[in-house]
């Protein structure tokens, strides 16, 4: 059978199969054992375990669980609490100020816990009740937390870029560089439509607030700050030569651990335990995706399915930019339905050697698809963030969360836009830190 019908129609039994409810990872398994069976006999059987495990060898995944425990930790304790009423404090004489200090938290938030729900219902909880009661439109209000909870994946230390390291064998330390001012630009961008929505609606008339004296700026700092410097902490390891990502995470986790026991007193066995339990648990989970996307990589390769999609598309006369479009629309729509990690890890190695042979770097692709994988977690059908809003707010409709998350996936889309334009944004960084890519 010709690899590229063949390739079609893994695609078709793959979505087939995951849309029938089973996680991830063991669709991946079932789909990679059933055209492995029937294209290459039962003894191929004998090769997955090897190629499931062996896709687990490696020091690199050590750091994927410890950033979980740094994260896990932080997110256990008011740290996001203490992160919002910090920011909340020094800019509430801003004009928009509140909307900007919430996405200032998310940032912040995201960055050091790596999860995109818990930053929406950790910043969201005191932050969208407090910019209703300011009179901030609601899509405001719910649209910027669910958008701003985005940016855990692409401001470092992210897992997305991680297991994207793991899956095309490219630097970690650099990956992680790369996503630092394409971050920012996006905090940017989301604040300046915040701040513009705001002033469109209500004419910044809710910027008058309670004024804060000096003292109530700079009490509420000491719990914050020491979180934040293990973050800088983490990247200055990481980035000096000390150790490797997976030593800074250790060595972050077991920080963030402490912290949290003597900043927040969370002394209790009770309270250590399910900050370990969930870490394990989603530890295991990302893991267990990581395997099994292995086993259907090898699949795809033993087939000639992943050479033949290449070689197609490096021999269609088209622009390069036309064919970065196309790659973008389909990580779009595999964004609206898979995680972030599961898009990656099977998408990820097809689309390097299309991307590299179109003259792309891989590093700047990293942050183009992690933006893509953004857009996704507020997009329907899935859009976990708009989900964890509803949770929260539950009196603001879902369709008015939906209405104002759209702006923020414009947002996005502009960034995807200014980084095709100019995309020494991306690999800036990293070369000055790490030197160019030979």
């Amino acid at each position: 059978m010709d690899p590229l019908i063949l390739g079609a129609l893994v695609a078709v039994a793959t979505i087939a199969v995951l849309f029938s409810g089973v996680s991830v990872a063991t669709g991946l398994l079932i789909v990679s054992g059933l055209f492995l069976v029937l294209f290459e006999g039962m003894w191929a059987l004998e090769l997955m375990p090897d190629k499931f495990f062996g896709k687990l060898n490696s020091f690199a995944l050590l750091s994927i669980p410890m950033f979980i425990i740094m994260g896990s930790a932080i997110s256990s304790t008011r740290a996001g609490a203490d992160l919002y009423e910090a920011l909340e404090r020094w800019l509430t004489r801003v004009p928009g100020g509140l909307v900007m200090s919430n996405l200032g938290a998310c940032a912040l938030f995201s960055a050091m816990s790596g999860s995109s729900p818990a930053t929406c219902a950790a910043i969201g909880k005191m932050g969208i009740p407090e910019m209703r009661k300011r009179g901030y439109p609601e899509e405001v209000a719910a649209g910027s937390i669910a958008a701003g909870g985005t940016l855990g994946i692409l401001i470092p230390p992210s897992v997305t870029m991680i297991v994207y390291g793991i899956a095309t064998e490219t630097s970690i330390g650099r990956l992680f560089l790369a996503g630092v001012l394409p971050g920012l630009m996006l905090v940017g961008l989301f604040m300046v439509w915040s701040v513009y929505s705001t002033w469109r609606n209500t004419g910044l008339s809710v910027m008058s607030a309670r004024s804060y004296s000096l003292r109530e700026k700079l009490e509420i700092l000491p719990r914050v700050i020491p979180f934040l410097l293990v973050i800088v902490g983490v990247l200055y390891a990481m980035y000096g030569g000390i150790a490797t990502p997976s030593e800074t995470a250790a060595v972050g986790a077991l920080l963030c651990l402490l912290m949290a026991i003597v900043i927040y007193r969370m002394w209790s066995p009770k309270s250590l335990w399910v900050v370990l339990r969930d870490s394990t648990r989603e530890s295991v989970m990302i893991l267990f995706i990581i395997g099994a996307a292995g086993v259907f990589s090898y699949m795809l390769s033993s087939l000639f399915i992943t050479q033949s999609i290449a070689m197609w598309i490096s021999d269609l006369d088209v622009n390069r930019w036309v064919l970065l479009g196309a790659v973008n629309v389909f990580l779009l729509i595999a964004g609206f339905f898979l995680p972030p990690v599961a898009v990656i890890l099977m998408a990820a190695p097809i689309l390097l050697p299309i991307i590299l042979a179109a003259d792309f770097d891989p590093y700047w692709f990293a942050v183009i698809l992690t933006i893509n994988m953004e857009i996704g977690l507020i997009s329907p059908p899935v859009g976990l963030n708009l989900y964890v809003i509803s949770s929260i707010a539950p009196d603001i409709k879902l369709k008015t969360i939906l209405k104002g998350s759209m702006p923020y996936v414009g947002c996005m889309v502009l960034a995807i836009v200014i980084l095709c334009v100019f995309p020494g944004i991306a690999t800036w960084l990293p070369d000055l830190v790490m030197g160019p890519v030979r």
